[in-house]
């Protein structure tokens, strides 16, 4: 029998076991064999971390570093996951069943988020203010928010954790990163590079466990002054009762059931590769999912005709392998989801035109599935299942396909495929999601905001305003005058 890989949790610079002994195994989905343990936190660890987070703040080799050392502490952090990317992204295929081809390069692009905020660092800017008063001096200036914690969920971990980890430490706050109990290994291998990065102890630690145990103690802990979450919207209601015990700035970025409207004009070619990536990529385990597909009528059965064509040569298969298109599912319980869901839109009317089934494979595996509905109400379209499955709808007019775009609790992800410009800037305009892609789909930039409307959660990951949510403003007022303070009783 192959010996277990272990990882330990990173808490104040030190690799440790978690002060309760529980260890959890974690399971390759391509094989479904148990291929590592991990440490797991308790409250115990959960205090330990916050406490050096806390103390970190006020630590001279964190607090007193120029914003421009920050930025190369983080620089340096970059050039370390590009390094490795290839071994994160094999450590995170093998625990997550993600494609090798996406988890490696999408480790080496996250670097390019480091940078980016490694860049702002030392452009994080107060103002000067045209006070309405004589003889005052008034100016502003952006302060840490303080002990930030991240959680982050196990579907693009290395790239959830920069969208957090690079602003907080560009801002000067310290960071508490709380993997996914699922597939938490790459975040733990992760920590091995924050530690050769330099950080000063405490700065950041990163820990796993249940949600009893580290979760709960983590997201109302008093010490904590920020908390930004991605996961799903049942987790995030309970992150926001427990940061009622501790105030602290929450932001959310939870997921979607995203349309793609298709309108007559549009290239086929393109829209038929729109509908697989956002379907299809990453085996569907993508929060901006594209799994809502508004058809118009006329070119409906062209463009699933373009589609199944596409996917007679689409490999399913071991995750590892250079030449899957398809791997895996993380867990079990999703293909179970999946199938429920099937069953409900069959009775519903609903045509699959291939797919339907899991696959009689070792591991997670669910064949890629294209569903026909008829009406807007088939339960593929309402549920996200965080798999492979492709849901079409036919529309007839541009108004019919905004409202069926919009009649939706989320509002993350959206595409538009047409070749009419003035089309495209009316109906994006209109579509009520954060993101909108035109004529392609799942691009993202650390340059580019990211983040949704409604139950897809609030708050923006990546951009230059993302920075500013990890600061506080601080307002100074410097009385000029050589005059003594005047009658005490009245407001100036």
């Amino acid at each position: 029998m192959t010996q277990r890989t272990h990882f330990q949790l990173f808490i104040d610079g030190i690799w440790t076991e978690g002060s309760a002994g529980q260890v959890m195994t974690s399971q390759n989905p391509a094989t479904g064999e148990d291929w590592a343990s991990f440490a797991c936190a308790a409250p115990d660890d959960v205090d330990r971390a916050i406490a050096a987070a806390r103390r970190a703040l006020s630590d001279p080799a964190w607090r007193d570093i120029s914003q421009t050392a920050r930025g190369k502490l983080l620089s340096r952090l970059a050039d370390l996951v590009e390094k490795n990317a290839a071994r994160l992204g094999e450590i995170e295929t093998t625990d997550s069943g993600k494609l090798l081809a996406e988890t490696a390069s999408q480790t080496a692009y996250v670097a390019d988020y480091y940078r980016y905020y490694a860049g702002l660092a030392d452009k994080i800017e107060g103002a000067v203010l045209p006070i309405d008063k004589p003889d005052m001096h008034v100016f502003t200036r952006r302060e840490p928010i303080g002990v930030v914690v991240a959680i982050v969920p196990w579907n693009a971990q290395m790239f959830l954790t920069a969208t957090k980890l690079g602003p907080a430490l560009a801002a000067g706050c310290t960071v508490v990163l709380k993997a996914s109990e699922i597939a938490p290994a790459p975040m733990l291998e992760f920590a091995r590079l924050i530690e050769q990065a330099g950080f000063p102890p405490g700065v950041v630690s990163v820990i796993t466990g249940d949600a009893e145990n580290c979760a709960i103690p983590l997201t109302r802990h008093p010490d904590v002054d920020r908390i930004a979450f991605t996961g799903g919207p049942e987790t995030a209601r309970h992150v926001v009762r427990n940061s009622a015990e501790n105030f602290a700035v929450t932001t959310l970025e939870l997921g979607g059931k995203s349309p793609i409207l298709v309108f007559d004009d549009a290239d086929l070619e393109g829209a038929a590769n729109g509908l697989i990536a956002g379907n299809f990529g990453a085996s569907g385990q993508s929060c901006v999912a594209g799994s809502r597909g508004l058809i118009h009528r006329p070119i409906l059965e062209a463009l699933i005709a373009k589609i199944e064509e596409k996917m007679q040569s689409v490999v399913v298969g071991d995750p590892l392998d250079a030449g899957t298109h398809i791997g895996p599912l993380c867990t079990g319980a999703q293909i179970a989801k999946i199938e429920t869901t099937l069953a409900a839109a069959k009775e519903q009317a609903a045509k699959i035109r291939f797919g339907g089934e899991r696959l009689d494979h070792p591991g997670n595996y669910m064949a890629p599935t294209l569903v026909e509905c008829p009406n807007p109400n088939i339960e593929t379209l309402k549920v996200e299942m965080f798999g492979p499955v492709m849901s079409l709808l036919p529309f007839d007019t541009e108004e019919e396909a905004i409202a069926l775009a919009n009649e939706t609790e989320f509002g993350l992800g959206s595409g538009v495929f047409t070749e009419n410009l003035a089309r495209a800037h009316r109906v994006s305009s209109r579509l009520k999601a954060g993101i909108c892609w035109v004529n392609t789909y799942r691009a993202v930039s650390p340059i580019a905001p990211f983040g949704g409307y409604g139950q897809s959660g609030y708050g923006r990951e990546a951009g230059l305003e993302a920075i500013q949510d990890y600061t506080r403003t601080k307002t100074t007022w410097i009385n000029t005058s050589d005059t003594p303070m005047a009658n005490p009783f009245v407001m100036r």
